[in-house]
């Protein structure tokens, strides 16, 4: 592997930690709405990751790196709230709230926000390294 895909693969994990790091914000702007039935409810949604090693082993001209296979929401139950004077109470009274949990998601946004910095780094002395390549050569 050359140094120049060494940029691939710490883009491709930056750009893997944005998506993260915007589905956790989103997660927790939704995590006080309210609705009145369960289908409307706001669930916590999550990104899936592929770490594209082994393709790239397989076809050598191809750098490894992370790609978003998607974003699945949470199976976890929703929080149902007894609230009779609500505005948005069903027929029997209650509420839902999201199935997000902000200490968890805090905890999530942390750690995606140090994957991104580490990616970040990784680049910067990718570039320190070619820097000094290029120098060697004057």
């Amino acid at each position: 592997m050359s140094l120049f895909n060494i940029f691939n693969v710490s883009g491709s994990g930056m750009s893997a930690q944005s998506v993260r790091l915007n589905t956790t914000a989103s997660n927790i702007a939704n995590a006080d709405s309210v609705s009145s039935s369960v289908d409307k409810t706001y669930r916590a949604r999550h990104p899936v990751f592929e770490a594209e090693m082994a393709k790239a082993s397989n076809q050598q001209n191809q750098s490894p790196g992370v790609s978003v296979k998607g974003i699945v929401e949470s199976d976890k139950p929703l929080i149902k709230e007894y609230s009779p004077d609500h505005p948005l109470s069903d027929g029997d009274g209650f509420i839902y709230k999201p199935n997000v949990n902000v200490m968890e998601e805090m905890a999530d946004m942390i750690s995606a926000s140090r994957s991104y910095q580490m990616n970040v780094q990784v680049a910067d002395a990718t570039k320190s390294m070619l820097q000094q390549t290029l120098r060697m050569g004057k």
